[in-house]
């Protein structure tokens, strides 16, 4: 078996696509069923949970170094635009949300994040919509927070002050 490169180092920050944004804390070598295999174990902080990724598998799986500035700079400019919402049922629109955010994709996260925003003078959100909402809201931030090296607050507050700056004209009454 030829030895490819190695995608990430130890230290480096990377997007599982089901659960965000991790770190790589280790390289391992372990011999499962007889076969040597080489292992990412990525360290998950905000759900305390370690995975071990065979290098082999990454590009499967799709995980990947964390987006461009290009990318990131698109997807804060998707919060700033119209929400689209589509009118199906929830449960369709649910799982729609749910396969964006699981996509690894930022701008598609981005996207569920904008669609499924309240301001404090809209009306309130079920609760399953406030779960989703969070859910993408916090995976843009940790990825928004890795990348700007600050924390998730800090990310999550940024990523809120353009939905709230943005969102108001979208929702005004018309005259």
């Amino acid at each position: 078996m030829a030895t490819k490169a190695l995608a990430f180092d130890v230290g480096d920050y990377v997007v599982y696509p089901k659960h965000g944004v991790g770190r790589v804390v280790e390289l391992q070598r372990e011999e499962i069923a007889g076969m040597q295999l080489e292992l990412y174990v990525l360290r998950f902080e905000k759900e305390r949970m370690t995975l071990r990724v065979p290098v082999n598998k990454v590009e499967a799986i799709g995980m990947r170094k964390l987006s461009s500035d290009k990318t990131l700079k698109e997807a804060l400019e998707t919060l700033t635009g119209k929400p689209r919402v589509k009118r199906t049922m929830w449960s369709r629109r649910a799982q729609e949300y749910e396969a964006k955010i699981n996509s690894g994709d930022l701008v598609s996260i981005a996207e569920v994040t904008r669609d499924l925003f309240r301001a404090d003078d809209q009306p309130e959100q079920s609760y399953s919509e406030r779960q989703i909402f969070e859910a993408a809201s916090s995976r843009l931030a940790r990825e928004l927070a890795a990348m700007e090296k600050t924390d998730e607050p800090t990310a999550l507050q940024k990523i809120l002050a353009i939905l709230n700056e943005h969102a108001p004209k979208y929702y005004a009454e018309p005259a």
